[in-house]
């Protein structure tokens, strides 16, 4: 299926629901519920969180429906602002490719990524804890 092929189809769908005469607002509000539900779900695939259900594979089923429902929201906002998803994606892949045209220092660009997360990590450690427990 074509980008511009699904806007249609959501647009057409909502229509007919009525669904496309709601705020602008409110649909975001519902992309950032959206995001919240993803964030949870990879939270659970890195470790932060305990799996539920405890199957890898279930909860990566989870994510996939939580994925296509946060594109549901921006796809929407999209519509409403009447923007074109395939025109602004190729946009975006232009701006991609104008920021970082070298793929070759993708690598070097990573480890400096990590240097970096890595001292923040290790600053964390050294910070005093924020509350004491003791009564003192």
């Amino acid at each position: 299926m074509r980008i511009r092929d699904y806007q249609h189809w959501l647009q057409e769908w909502d229509r007919s629901r009525t669904w496309d005469r709601v705020l602008l607002s409110h649909t975001l509000l519902h992309a950032l519920e959206e995001l919240g539900e993803v964030s949870k779900l990879v939270q659970m695939l890195e470790g932060y969180r305990p799996l539920n259900p405890p199957d890898e594979n279930a909860v990566r089923d989870l994510l996939a429906l939580e994925l296509s429902d946060l594109q549901v929201m921006i796809f929407k906002v999209a519509y409403q602002c009447g923007i074109d998803m395939e025109d602004a994606m190729r946009q975006g892949q232009a701006k991609a490719d104008a920021r970082f045209p070298d793929p070759s220092t993708g690598r070097a660009d990573r480890d400096a990524y990590w240097q970096r997360f890595r001292s923040r990590i290790d600053a964390l450690e050294t910070l005093p804890p924020a509350f004491s427990t003791s009564d003192e």
